[in-house]
């Protein structure tokens, strides 16, 4: 395999889900979902397509129906840490143990789309913001 090529993710609510992954995550917008016949939308993050798709098939996890985000599959977004600090101060408090966490070569934070997807923001970029990291003993 040379890479992913492209990752579905379920949702329940299109509209709000749209606006998430365009304004909240910033993904580059490839098809709106006026251009598709069924409820979908369709994004790029660096190389991979991002589809979302109104299924009625989301996970619908939340507060109380997630314990730790490693008890689930997600997908995991890279970016700088501009980036990363900005999701972690806008979506912080979702759930317990969402971090950030020290996953040595990388920090991630785990946070949840208006579905309920469970998705990672991760930086390779060097801490700017001085805090304690959770770790995989935390888990």
């Amino acid at each position: 395999m040379r890479a992913v090529d492209h990752i579905n993710v379920d949702v329940d609510r299109l509209d709000p889900c749209y606006e998430f992954y365009r304004g909240t995550l910033g993904l580059e917008l490839l098809r709106a979902p006026e251009e598709f016949q069924g409820d979908h939308a369709m994004f790029r993050a660096g190389e991979t397509v991002v589809t979302l798709a109104e299924t009625g098939r989301a996970e619908n996890w939340d507060e109380v129906g997630i314990d730790h985000p490693l008890d689930k599959a997600h997908v995991a977004f890279e970016t700088g840490r501009e980036g990363y600090e900005r999701l972690v101060a806008d979506l912080d408090g979702q759930f317990p143990k969402q971090g950030p966490y020290d996953w040595g070569e990388f920090e991630g934070f785990y946070f949840l789309d208006p579905d309920g997807t469970l998705l990672e923001v991760v930086t390779y970029d060097p801490p700017t913001v001085d805090r304690t990291l959770l770790t995989h003993d935390d888990v």
